[in-house]
């Protein structure tokens, strides 16, 4: 099926393609449901949608109620599985083509699993991939602008998003989530009959006191009569809204109180997400998957005031994506950010330099100068080498954005393995090596 769409796209023009694309992807998905005996019919569905935050809050949603002693399975960017059995998904893509999609189901039925939390994207959703999937709970993260390359409008791309909850609200407990914090709230809660709303400013489930730090955060979350008392091991404000999410969801399926809250305090972290990297040097280094301007405001006004130093940043956009958010993101980091330094990320068959342009014209209209505070360096390794080099002292931090978890970077000539957190790794001990020869030489 992938090959004759790639023969497809190649014959007719785009905008016939965009059009018609939806259609085939449907069809295929029928046939993949259908070849693997319909397996969500025999499993209970969450689905987890929105333009940040999706993965981190699976993650919640599938250690909480495996915590509560429920058999759940996980399906989402960054990994795969069955209660603790999870391993790191190979595919570039947020929800996996119907017919993976279709034989991980299967086989979570053939193990017994009670539910499934899915992480859902607009593209999927937009294309039918996921046809034959009955959701009984839709939860909604948060919906800025992204993907345009794709959906052309921010009207569509919203659309394609409240497809989770019209799909939810025919199927089993029909019942979204919904954070009441975000601009496009409304248009999801009519959307489902059921539902309940979370947030720090509104919202049915809201966040009190809370307290934030480098190693995550501390809140009060009450609902009526009811409170909890929340530990998030991951920092940052946005994972308090992810973990919100998590305890509605876990209210709705009759979890206790204490049961969402060792749950969600259980989880550690997420590959990719707000990770520090340790190799015994003097300074922090994260690495987080940030690469929309909403998630790089949500991602600096959460480091930025717990940097007492310089804090240095590398990241890119990638190539054949939306290309309007490339001068954000550059403003965006140069604003927050005392170094900016611009890299590859999955350049594909785009001009690599003509992207860190596009970028770099946002941070130099924030201010940034070429050569003092802001660095165009194509080759993503070069820069994270570079970066660690500015950075002196314990109170100085460097962040790694937009490739987070992913297991290969795409170039011009095709897809190399990488792994984000081993090139720091590796910069770092180099770092470290070239510290210690120049100490015995004094």
């Amino acid at each position: 099926m992938a090959i004759l769409r790639t023969i497809v796209k190649k014959l007719i023009p785009t905008s016939v393609f965009r059009r018609i694309e939806p259609f085939g992807h449907l069809v295929e998905a029928m046939i993949m449901t259908a070849r693997y005996g319909y397996p969500a019919r025999k499993l209970r569905i969450i689905g987890v949608t929105g333009t940040n935050g999706k993965t981190t809050t699976s993650f919640m949603i599938h250690r909480m109620l495996h915590e509560a002693g429920i058999k759940v399975g996980l399906l989402t960017t960054v990994a795969y599985g069955i209660g603790a059995d999870i391993v790191p998904t190979k595919e570039h893509i947020t929800t996996a083509q119907s017919g993976v999609l279709q034989r991980r189901l299967r086989d979570y039925a053939r193990a017994g699993v009670e539910w499934v939390v899915v992480e859902t994207s607009s593209h999927s959703l937009a294309q039918h991939r996921i046809w034959g999937i009955p959701y009984e709970v839709g939860v909604l993260t948060n919906i800025t602008v992204d993907h345009l390359d794709y959906h052309g409008t921010f009207e569509r791309y919203v659309e394609a998003k409240r497809q989770l909850f019209k799909i939810t609200n025919r199927h089993g407990l029909k019942f979204g989530v919904v954070n009441a914090d975000n601009p496009s709230a409304e248009k999801f809660i009519s959307t489902v009959d059921n539902h309940t709303t979370y947030g720090l400013r509104a919202g049915d489930l809201r966040a009190k006191s809370v307290v934030l730090s480098s190693d995550g955060s501390r809140y009060k979350a009450t609902v009526g009569d009811d409170m909890y008392k929340m530990l998030v091991r991951i920092p940052g404000e946005f994972n308090v809204y992810n973990s919100l999410a998590a305890v509605a969801v876990g209210r709705k399926l009759g979890l206790t109180v204490s049961q969402i809250e060792k749950g969600i305090a259980a989880l550690e972290g997420v590959e990719g997400r707000m990770n520090t990297i340790d190799e015994g040097q003097n300074f922090k280094v994260i690495i987080d998957f940030a690469s929309t301007p909403d998630a790089f405001t949500n991602f600096f006004e959460s480091i930025r005031p717990l940097t007492k130093g310089t804090l240095i940043t590398v990241f890119g956009s990638a190539g054949r994506r939306d290309e309007s958010k490339r001068p954000l993101q550059g403003s965006i980091a140069a604003q927050y950010a005392d170094i900016v330094i611009l890299t590859e990320e999955d350049d594909r068959d785009v001009d690599g330099m003509k992207i860190l342009e596009e970028i770099a014209a946002g941070a130099r209209k924030a201010g940034k100068k070429d050569g003092v505070d802001l660095f165009l360096i194509p080759r993503r390794e070069e820069a994270i080498g570079f970066a660690m080099t500015y950075a002196k002292n314990g109170n100085d931090v460097v962040t790694l954005l937009g490739k987070g978890h992913e297991k290969t970077i795409e170039r011009a000539d095709g897809e190399y393995e990488w792994n984000e957190a081993q090139v720091a790794r590796e910069a770092l001990q180099a770092l470290l090596s070239l510290s210690k020869k120049k100490a015995k030489k004094r």
